[in-house]
């Protein structure tokens, strides 16, 4: 038997359990991990309160967690990975555990930190299949809302990388930051669309909107075309005309070893912002539900 965080009900953080399961057998292309960390993404937020219980219904009990780190513990079929190997990956089953399972694992580099490795999958994957949704080319100019958190932070690097000219609204605790990655960075809230203007003066061809602060008319207005605008977390998208990207994190192909590769190169940062032991899961939700992390949340198993 092995520790894990499960729970049997919608609701608070309170709900988050710790218990004893067995530890999950790997199938097909499938390697048991001894976890080293495990990511606290928002969507395991929203799954644990019941608020995306239509779109992704539970089945009782649950582990959330759908990305981790670790060392190899045992291997299916075809895995392409030995006992003992250090890896990284979207779970199967949940990561909020001493072990879990990862389909197509990728190898963790040296170079790059357990907390790291396993924060990068999900948001990393996103920020990469928003920006192949939007089309965005070298040369080009493109503003995305909410750069503070995991997935606009990477998506102003790779755009970046991709010779992009990048702006980015956040908090004024975050300018410095997103200046130092690249990107123009300006304050968000009132009157941001006059400050993007000025940044810009050449115009904006693309918005990735990940604030969900009630940004896309304004984001409509600088592109000239709702197909320049996706957003993945503002639910008025149709009401504007704009796309709303929630496509499964595998959809994003191969980006994730680029992505990896990009960490252990040094030119991907992406900020930790606390780690907390297994146990403490539930407050690691609060924390997220409380917007007070600037950075990944991370369980240390």
């Amino acid at each position: 038997m092995s520790q894990a965080i499960t729970f049997s009900e919608y609701g608070a953080p309170e709900v988050l359990k710790l218990t004893e399961v067995t530890p999950p057998e790997p199938g097909p292309g499938q390697v048991r991990i001894r976890v080293r960390a495990a990511s606290v993404n928002p969507l395991d937020v929203k799954i644990r309160s019941g608020l995306m219980a239509k779109a992704v219904p539970a089945h009782f009990p649950v582990m959330p967690g759908l990305d981790a780190a670790g060392v190899v513990d045992a291997v299916g079929d075809g895995a392409g990975v030995a006992v003992g190997d250090e890896v990284l990956g979207g779970t199967v089953g949940g990561g909020y555990g001493e072990y879990a399972l990862l389909e197509r694992p990728i190898a963790k580099p040296a170079a790059v930190s357990w907390e790291v490795a396993a924060s990068l999958v999900t948001v990393g994957r996103t920020a990469v299949r928003v920006l192949d949704e939007l089309g965005v080319r070298q040369g080009q100019t493109l503003l995305v809302h909410g750069a503070g958190g995991s997935v606009g932070t990477i998506a102003v690097q790779v755009a970046a990388a991709r010779g992009v000219s990048v702006l980015a609204t956040a908090g004024d605790h975050d300018l410095e930051r997103l200046t130092a990655l690249g990107a123009a960075a300006v304050r968000y809230g009132d009157g941001w669309l006059q400050r993007v203007r000025a940044a810009a003066p050449q115009g904006v061809d693309h918005v990735f909107d990940a604030s969900g602060a009630g940004v896309l008319a304004g984001s409509v207005t600088l592109t000239g075309d709702t197909a320049h605008v996706i957003t993945i977390a503002d639910m008025t998208a149709a009401q504007h005309g704009v796309r709303f990207s929630s496509g499964n994190a595998s959809q994003a192909g191969d980006s994730l070893p680029q992505l990896v590769q990009l960490a252990a190169d040094g030119r991907l940062t992406l900020p930790v912002w606390r780690t907390y032991p297994l146990a403490d899961a539930a407050h690691a939700h609060a924390d997220l539900e409380a917007r007070r992390n600037r950075g990944k949340a991370v369980l240390l198993p």
